[in-house]
């Protein structure tokens, strides 16, 4: 399923998709960046509470689908600029990230 599908589907809100088309073929969750540099794969579903730009850097190095923040966590504008600079798609969703890894469940 592709991000957009997912995010239509799902009721997220997108709050940046420069690459909507992309595949979502698995998810990651996790706050730890050290750690998802380590374990998320490329296509990926990222589900976090982190907002910072460091986000960014890490979706990009790992090649994650898209981020998607949790608990209602919304971005800055600077990071959702930067995010439609680099190609990184975002969304955002009041679920916890238990909530969110049910609905990628449903959809992968």
């Amino acid at each position: 399923m592709t991000v957009s599908e997912f995010a239509n589907k799902n009721g997220l809100t997108c709050l940046c998709l420069p690459e909507g088309e992309r595949e979502i073929e698995g998810a990651y969750v996790g706050d730890l960046l050290s750690f998802v540099m380590g374990k998320a794969q490329s296509g990926d579903a990222w589900v976090t509470i982190m907002s910072n730009q460091n986000v960014l850097a890490v979706a990009a190095l790992t090649d994650v689908a898209c981020v998607i923040f949790a608990e209602g966590v919304k971005p800055d504008d600077a990071l959702t600029q930067t995010a439609k600079e680099k190609g990184i798609n975002l969304l955002a969703c009041d679920k916890d990230a238990y909530g969110i890894c049910l609905m990628l469940s449903a959809c992968l």
